[in-house]
């Protein structure tokens, strides 16, 4: 049988470097690989569909879902995932201490539909017991003006939510017009050691790992999806992809562990890769749904509680069922 080409862009992590580059290959597959960021790859993935299979936020990935969207198909590969206490800034007078301070408060997010957002949200939601009514939302570009949403809305009504055209994120937190920013990317003032802006939690590590031993929730940022028509034409390809996206990562994981020869320029790397495994237990990025579901249903009860999803979705929903379970020996 002669090789199906497809084309893909995923953002260059360690964990799936070995099958962008071939030394991991997908059964009947070649590929041409596009290596860019990845708010470049969302913006022209959902826009245009530019490529066979794609990294994609998955708030919007689970939202064309629930619109009945089926022109993409996710299998349970997740690329990105990053706990988003971190990711909660605030100006360094203004009063906020604690996140119930966040109650009644204007906050700026990029995006309604950002993953991180809808993490964060669930989190002021449920752990902390703030009504999201309860906030005046701003939404802008984090560093420039400009930035829109990406896939439709259905916000439920109560909801305060203000688009800023003119502004960034960062211009309305330093001139104190919010209380707080919520977003996966930092502010560049931030970056650039503006002491102003300050994160909610400086010491975020043990609060997310406390967040963690709580919920189960390991939030998942991107999916790997697949367009419809390529697995229409050629189902076998979801599970193929999937089994050699999960050989690379064991690889990646493998190197991460290797207190032999430092593989990463990361101090004590394989010291932090053993403090997951012992948090995480020894597969800590896992893969498919069974190890997921925890994560993914609160995400699919955060998204749908915030109009992200326009219907209540339940995990299976996401992914073909040909990678939905596999053979066993």
């Amino acid at each position: 049988m002669k090789n199906v080409h497809l084309s893909v862009a995923i953002s260059d992590y360690d964990h799936v470097r070995d099958f962008l580059t071939g030394d991991v290959r997908a059964e009947g597959i070649e590929i041409t690989y596009l290596n860019l960021v990845h708010e470049e790859i969302f913006y022209r993935f959902i826009k245009f569909r530019e490529w066979d299979i794609s990294e994609i936020s998955f708030a919007k990935y689970v939202s064309l879902v629930s619109q009945d969207d089926h022109s993409l198909a996710a299998i349970p590969v997740f690329p990105s995932r990053a706990f988003r206490l971190s990711s909660i800034y605030i100006h360094r007078d203004g009063g906020i201490r604690k996140p119930e301070d966040l109650a009644g408060k204007k906050i700026g997010i990029p995006e309604w539909a950002q993953t991180a957002s809808v993490y964060t949200r669930g989190y002021l939601m449920h752990q902390i017991g703030i009504p999201l009514e309860t906030i005046d939302w701003y939404q802008a570009g984090v560093n420039a003006p400009g930035r829109s949403e990406k896939v439709a809305l259905k916000i439920p009504a109560g909801i305060r939510y203000t688009r800023v055209s003119d502004r960034s994120l960062t211009d309305l937190l330093l001139s104190g017009e919010v209380a707080a920013v919520m977003t996966a990317r930092p502010p560049q003032a931030f970056v650039d050691g503006n002491p102003e802006i300050i994160r909610l939690f400086p010491d975020f590590i043990p609060v997310e790992e406390a967040y963690y031993r709580e919920t189960g929730i390991f939030p998942i940022m991107h999916v790997v999806v697949i367009r419809a028509e390529v697995l229409q034409q050629h189902p076998w390809v979801a599970m193929n992809v999937f089994k050699a996206l999960e050989e690379a990562k064991r690889r990646s994981i493998e190197r991460a562990l290797d207190v032999a020869a430092a593989r990463f320029p990361i101090p004590w790397g394989f010291e932090f890769a053993n403090r997951a495994v012992r948090i995480f237990g020894k597969d800590y990025w896992p893969y498919g749904i069974t190890s997921n579901r925890t994560t993914l249903e609160a995400f699919l009860q955060y998204a749908h509680e915030q109009g992200v999803c326009h219907r209540c979705l339940q995990p299976e929903e996401l992914f073909p069922e040909t990678v939905q379970s596999s053979f066993v020996v």
